[in-house]
């Protein structure tokens, strides 16, 4: 079951922030997870000389936890101040 959000979604809410980056962190663990599986997969089935599989592997990899060390230790999510501006209409 996907999960409800209890009021109308808004970047500026630290509590909306949170959950929507934790959530595009899940997804960029499972697309690495299918990508480097079907990679090593079809490496190994095919018995496949592929020195590039290893630079993939491990520079993806070190771009995940990156976003790990992003999302869950530096990552802001205190409140945004409110932009009150009225828009301008333009004369002429």
């Amino acid at each position: 079951m996907p999960p409800r959000w209890p009021r109308k979604p808004d970047r500026r809410d630290p509590d909306y922030r949170r959950l929507d980056d934790r959530m595009n962190f899940a997804v960029h663990v499972g697309i690495f997870g299918a990508c480097n599986s079907g990679l090593w997969f079809f490496h190994n089935l095919q018995d496949a000389g592929w020195p590039w599989a290893y630079w993939v592997t491990g520079l993806w990899g070190l771009i995940l936890v990156g976003h790990a060390v992003y999302i869950f230790a530096i990552a802001n999510y205190s409140p945004l101040p409110t932009q009150d501006n009225p828009t301008k209409s333009s004369q002429g």
